[in-house]
């Protein structure tokens, strides 16, 4: 039922407290309830007297936003999509559906599920059968009314505690095994008879997500101190850069149960969490980091069989798991297809055709930290109830639950904190040089699987065989400020550098990102005038600079002005451009960025381009300038000016051309300009987007959930915003406002307090109440 706004503000916390404690006491174990409130742009405020009830409403509200989103991924991680859709059909990943499915399959096992589900802690699992049920109750009430049109069929269904569990899993592998699904569902020994054929386009679109992986889900983040902040409290900028489409969607949310949590941040799909938050007496946000969370091991195999490999000079057979998948017929007839997936004690076998080939000789095994991470829940849990920044620290230490991300924080005191303690194979620097080979550098580690002596280092104190200690990884505590743009740790603060880790964990002396280029350098511009303010944090984003071109635009118009010989009248349109254009991404820049993308992007796979070469002593600023008076760098600049010309015109591009024209974000049939671009280029406001059939550019990934907290002493203070909205349903008023506010680069006070939430203008309220029914059951086996 929803209940009025004015009837709300008078009675809905006592109204609350008596259904709350008239369900505890009459009604079955397993009842529950829930209320949600939801202010402006949608943003549910969920409250409920325990986790079952949280974790209820939590199901509740995200269904009635994002219920085919969670749909389709629920078919997803049960590798069931070649069943309802056709195994050659697309993911929202762009990855084949038999592929998906042989892949999911494999990963999320009846034990696997059952493994990680037994070591919840209590309230962990009563999130979880809570969700599972209050999303079952929407889908339930949605069935009465009509299923929206994007998710009408028989797979659309009732979902379990299980369910949400390979969601996780799903998760949890995104760093590691996930990015190489096509090359293990392909991987078969050489002349097997059921041998399958390898698609040359699968493994080309497996390997841009692969390059694109720290692109589409990269992150910027600073926490700033009291030395630096405007009123000696902490600060927090969350900027994460996440997929706009799919399970990796964040969604924003508040939750509370009274006397024992209030958080407020963004989740991502299924999980009843908050990732990135803030609470009462602290903030935090996650990077993407640059640690490796797997490695491979190249295998030397039996002469006689290549399912046979040599370790310590003993022929070892691999394991064998043979995959089952109900793939859809032409004629709609659904039939089995097995697949068989070897195993080596490192891992699962991987083929990708001419990086990692299986032959008679050799075989690639990868072993995936994370398969073993259960913890992951329990840890995000911990951190949303932390009360202090110390709290937070030493729940990361003890849990080691964080997969692949980086953790920055802030709190009311003052206090900055960088923490870069995901779960990361132990392997040192001296078992690297003995156990890898050296010419296939850090970008990849390849370890010897032949010697049982290469397998991971066990550490007591670490939380998982096979990881570092926490007490082994990069962190810094501070009070000036802390950042971090998918580097390595390194330079999180160049006061303090984080030097002497193993290569996997992070490696100092490489070049920095364009984007923490520009952190470092707006940040020591502010420190220089004054204290850094709210608008300063959120101007970084919101500027749009591109930092790329502060470092060569002169150079570019200093080669303009040089006889261009046959080329002048052809470039003379792009030299105005780019003499006209004022470095930033904003909507109305015209092609002037346009032509600045594609120069760059061509130069920066051409080799040494660089007047100033890349200086580990001087990381901020190196490397810089265009070598435009070196022939070679000359000529392949004119190559990329005509090749912008040509592919401008081809897109039929006119002067009157601006950004917002051609970078869009579409939703129900109607597009919003979209301001930011290429991280690569060094804007800190990071957009992916791809060509479409029309000439303009879709965004599909980048800044997604926007937020600034700061603190006085009544408690924190926020500001944010979700960029693609909070609602994947077209038909939803919540689809794309929030995304036109982005557009309009207009943030929105995040409501915290009481006050604050019942003063909204758009406050509505809505109680939910029922069992948790046939979650519980299956969750019980």
């Amino acid at each position: 039922m929803i209940i009025s706004r004015h009837l709300t503000r008078l009675t809905s916390a006592g109204m609350f407290l008596g259904l709350s404690l008239s369900a505890h006491a009459f009604s079955p174990a397993l009842d529950t309830s829930a209320e949600i409130r939801r202010t402006g742009f949608g943003v549910p405020h969920i409250r409920a007297q325990d986790e079952r009830g949280l974790g209820f409403g939590i199901g509740y509200a995200y269904a009635q936003d994002n219920l085919c989103l969670l749909a389709n991924e629920i078919v997803t991680v049960n590798g069931q999509r070649s069943r309802y859709f056709g195994p050659e059909q697309f993911t929202v990943e762009q990855r084949e559906n038999r592929v998906s499915d042989v892949f999911f399959t494999w990963l999320n096992t009846p034990e696997a599920v059952n493994e990680f589900w037994r070591a919840q802690p209590a309230q962990v699992r009563d999130l979880v059968q809570g969700y599972a049920a209050g999303y079952n109750r929407y889908l339930a009430q949605r069935r009465e009314q009509g299923l929206p049109q994007q998710c009408q069929g028989e797979w659309v269904r009732d979902i379990s505690p299980q369910d949400l569990v390979k969601l996780t899993r799903r998760l949890l592998v995104e760093g590691g095994v996930g990015q190489f699904a096509e090359a293990l569902a392909g991987a078969t020994p050489p002349h097997a008879t059921a041998r399958v054929e390898h698609v040359s386009h699968a493994y080309a679109l497996a390997d841009a997500r692969l390059q694109r992986f720290a692109l589409d889900r990269g992150s910027n983040a600073v926490a700033v101190g009291s030395e630096r902040s405007f009123n000696g409290r902490g600060m927090l900028l969350a900027n994460p850069h996440f997929p706009w489409v799919g399970g990796m969607r964040f969604y924003q949310m508040h939750l509370t149960i009274p006397g024992k949590l209030d958080v407020m941040g963004a989740a991502l799909p299924g999980l009843p969490m908050i990732n990135i938050g803030f609470n009462q007496h602290l903030a935090w946000t996650h990077t993407v980091d640059s640690s490796k969370h797997f490695t491979l091991y190249r295998l030397q195999l039996d002469p006689k069989d290549p399912t046979h490999y040599l370790l310590d000079g003993q022929s070892v057979p691999m394991s064998k798991q043979t995959v089952t998948v109900q793939i859809k017929q032409a004629d709609g007839q659904v039939v089995p297809v097995v697949r068989d997936v070897y195993s080596s004690k490192f891992g699962p076998i991987v083929q990708w055709p001419g990086k990692l080939d299986w032959d008679n000789q050799f075989a690639y095994s990868l072993r995936d930290a994370n398969l073993d991470n259960d913890r992951v829940l329990k840890q995000w849990y911990a951190m949303n109830q932390a009360s202090s920044l110390e709290q937070l620290q030493n729940s990361v230490h003890k849990i080691q639950g964080i997969p692949w991300v980086n953790t920055l924080a802030a709190d009311d005191k003052g206090q900055t904190l960088y923490m870069n303690l995901s779960v990361v194979p132990n392997v040192s620097r001296e078992k690297l040089a003995r156990c890898s080979d050296p010419r296939a550098g850090t970008k990849m580690i390849v370890l010897d699987g032949s010697n049982s002596d290469c397998a991971w280092d066990i550490d007591p104190k670490a939380a998982q065989k096979g990881i570092y200690a926490s007490s082994q990884l990069p962190q810094l505590l501070r009070k000036d400020f802390v950042q971090h743009s998918n580097d390595s740790a390194w330079l999180a603060n160049p006061a303090q550098p984080l030097t002497g880790f193993s290569p996997l964990i992070s490696q100092e002396g490489q070049p920095l990102g364009l984007r923490s280029r520009f952190a470092l350098e707006r940040l020591a511009g502010l420190s220089k005038k004054r204290s850094v303010a709210v608008q300063d944090l959120q101007q970084m984003v919101m500027d749009d600079q591109v930092y790329l071109a502060s470092q060569v635009a002169p150079d570019l118009l200093a080669f303009c002005a040089t006889d261009l010989g046959a080329d002048a009248q052809t470039l003379k349109p792009l030299c105005a451009s780019l003499k006209a254009w004022d470095g930033r991404a904003n909507l109305d820049a015209g092609l002037g960025l346009v032509h600045f993308q594609n120069i760059m992007q061509a130069l920066q796979t051409s080799g040494d381009i660089w007047r100033v070469a890349f200086d580990p002593k001087d990381a901020q600023h190196t490397p810089r300038g265009l070598a435009v008076e070196q022939p070679a760098v000359a000529k392949a600049l004119r190559e990329a000016m005509l090749a912008s010309v040509a592919s401008v015109d081809k897109m039929g591009l006119t002067p009157q051309t601006r950004w917002g024209d051609i970078q869009v974000a579409s939703s129900g049939g109607q597009q919003t300009p979209i301001h930011g671009g290429p991280g690569t280029l060094g804007i800190y406001n990071a957009i992916q987007s791809v060509p479409r059939e029309d000439g303009k550019l879709e965004v599909v990934s980048g800044t997604s959930y926007l937020q600034v907290v700061t603190f006085d002493e009544k408690g924190p203070h926020a500001q944010g915003l979700l960029a693609f909205s909070l609602s994947s349903d077209p038909a939803s008023k919540y689809s794309r406002d929030q995304t036109e506010a982005f557009s309009k680069k207009r943030w929105s006070v995040l409501p915290f307090t009481e006050q604050q939430i019942l003063a909204d203008p758009q406050y509505q309220v809505q109680t939910i109440g029922g069992s948790l029914g046939k979650a519980a059951e299956v969750a019980a086996q």
